[in-house]
């Protein structure tokens, strides 16, 4: 899940004062305003939502405004409403630079939904009608708290583990690192009771004495271990923060994405209550696609939506912290690490039953463990549909 893994950039931005954090501002936080972002500018044919769809499409996500979430800012057409107390934006849901006859009110989450998954957030507010949910996070809660995802607008998650590289010359994989560590009586930091760490451990790419859940989402231990310890992140900001942005580190840092040693969940799909998959199909029929289309879109031309994005985090104002650097590097990495990418086809969007299945097979046995809430008989085909996407909507890189 993203909840507590992101919250340690929020954390990070709060603790600036302490380790010299650099570069960033916060906004007037006002109560409501209007942006003066344009967030779409495609051309097309108009796409009419208004027969099929809510009149407000709401979608719940899991984190501050960020790059990795480009695609749903894209749909937000000319100066949206700003609700800086309510950490919300909402405006016409465009679609090929034209209105679709509906509004797409897009609810920022971590802190704004005191960092609660999106899947109880979804349940406890049934206007929501779309919510970012994790691979991880959907099994986990399959039974209590059932989605479907419709729309994965990554094909991989950008969460890493990094490490200093003048410190760990020779280290190339998550598995070396481990070695390393052992060797160096290094630790490497995470939050506590992630799965992902329990699979590693199991799965022999760490051993067990290096495990540290003791990361409270400041780069301060990391940074005074000296380049001994190992932490996680997110290769769409973190590498760039570190090196530009944290003073007391100020280098680069090397990283290797947990997707490489096979814990592989499809990351902050667009998701829908498994319960109402099926009155929400016919707007699902026509949205699906205009969100294929946005994703692409803002990989064409990432700068305007990176602006809102910007203007966003800056009314908000929680002590989340994003500027334009970190969004353009976050684009640049998304391409090159394939978290963004057409698969093995030639669209975007759609999910793979194969790996779905493996995936419940690695984290069933976890999450149980856990005192997790997972369907007992879970197949691949309760977690998603493909249904929806077009097959001819693609970034074509």
């Amino acid at each position: 899940m993203r909840i507590k893994t992101r919250l340690g950039i929020a954390t990070a931005a709060l603790g600036v004062t302490a380790i010299a954090l650099t570069g960033c501002a916060s906004g007037s936080g006002a109560a409501t305003g209007d942006s003066t972002s344009t967030a779409s500018t495609a051309s097309g044919p108009a796409v009419d939502l208004s027969d099929v769809c809510p009149a407000t499409v709401v979608v719940q996500t899991d984190w501050n405004p960020e790059a990795d979430h480009g695609h749903l800012y894209q749909m937000l057409g000319p100066n949206p409403k700003i609700d800086a107390s309510g950490k919300s934006v909402t405006g016409d849901l465009y679609a090929n630079g034209k209105s679709t006859g509906v509004q797409l009110e897009v609810r920022a989450g971590g802190p704004a939904i005191g960092y609660s998954t999106v899947s109880s957030q979804m349940y406890q507010d049934k206007d929501i009608t779309l919510g970012y949910v994790s691979t991880d996070e959907a099994v986990q809660f399959s039974d209590n708290l059932p989605t479907t995802a419709v729309f994965a607008e990554n094909d991989q998650s950008p969460m890493v583990l990094m490490w200093d590289p003048s410190k760990y010359k020779d280290v190339d994989s998550i598995k070396s690192l481990g070695k390393a560590l052992e060797k160096n009586d290094g630790v490497v930091r995470y939050f506590s009771g992630a799965a992902y760490m329990t699979y590693l451990e199991q799965s022999g790419n760490l051993p067990k004495s290096v495990l540290d859940g003791s990361y409270d989402g400041t780069p301060s231990k990391f940074v005074s271990a000296g380049g001994k310890d190992a932490q996680q992140g997110f290769a769409t900001a973190e590498p760039y923060i570190y090196q530009n942005e944290v003073a007391a580190w100020g280098k680069k840092v090397d990283y290797s994405l947990i997707s490489s040693t096979g814990w592989n969940p499809y990351p902050e799909t667009m998701s829908v209550r498994s319960g109402d998959l099926e009155k929400l199909s016919p707007c699902l029929e026509k949205l699906v696609p205009v969100m294929q289309q946005a994703d692409v879109d803002y990989f064409k031309d990432p700068t305007p939506t990176n602006d809102l994005i910007d203007q966003l985090v800056q009314q908000y104002n929680n002590g989340w912290t994003y500027d334009a650097q970190v969004g353009a590097f976050a684009v640049k990495q998304m391409k090159k690490l394939k978290v963004a990418t057409d698969g093995d086809n030639a669209y975007v969007g759609d999910m793979d039953a194969d790996r779905m299945t493996d995936f419940i097979a690695k984290a069933k046995p976890i999450f149980d463990a856990s005192g997790g809430h997972v369907k007992a008989d879970l197949t691949a085909d309760d977690l998603y549909t493909n249904k929806f996407l077009d097959d001819k909507i693609g970034f074509g890189f």
